[in-house]
């Protein structure tokens, strides 16, 4: 499964998020929530949206692979959501609107078009049977 180097790259890019907010946490000696520490909040913030996002970007391209979509379609698709991923978690932290909202986009976009492709797929498969 393609995906599944995906959800590996993706894995690791949460893991390092995490281990930030770690980091800030036993620098600023704040065992939960932030402390009030503006640079904590955006760590703790830039992992939640990694793990709010990618699970379902990760489900749709899976299944868009399960369908039948051509490899490299696939890759495509997979190295986007990690470039969008990666931009937003550069840019929240260091406070810099433009990546943060590239990587959000791409994001974005990227959701909608795995959507579409999924119906698509399905569709002109016959197992929608429409």
């Amino acid at each position: 499964m393609i995906t599944s180097i995906y959800a590996s790259l993706a894995a690791l890019l949460i893991v390092r998020l995490s281990l930030s907010v770690i980091k800030l946490r036993r620098k600023n000696r704040v065992s939960v929530g932030d402390g009030g520490i503006d640079e904590l909040q955006l760590a703790i913030r830039t992992h939640s949206n990694a793990v709010e996002y990618i699970p379902i970007a990760l489900m749709l391209l899976l299944t868009l692979e399960l369908n039948g979509a051509p490899k490299i379609l696939i890759h495509i698709l997979g190295v986007t959501l990690l470039v969008g991923r990666i931009l937003h978690a550069m840019g929240l932290p260091a406070k810099d609107l433009r990546k943060r909202v590239l990587g959000m986009q791409i994001t974005i976009y990227l959701l909608i078009a795995l959507a579409i492709l999924n119906i698509l797929f399905l569709a002109f498969s016959g197992m929608l049977n429409l």
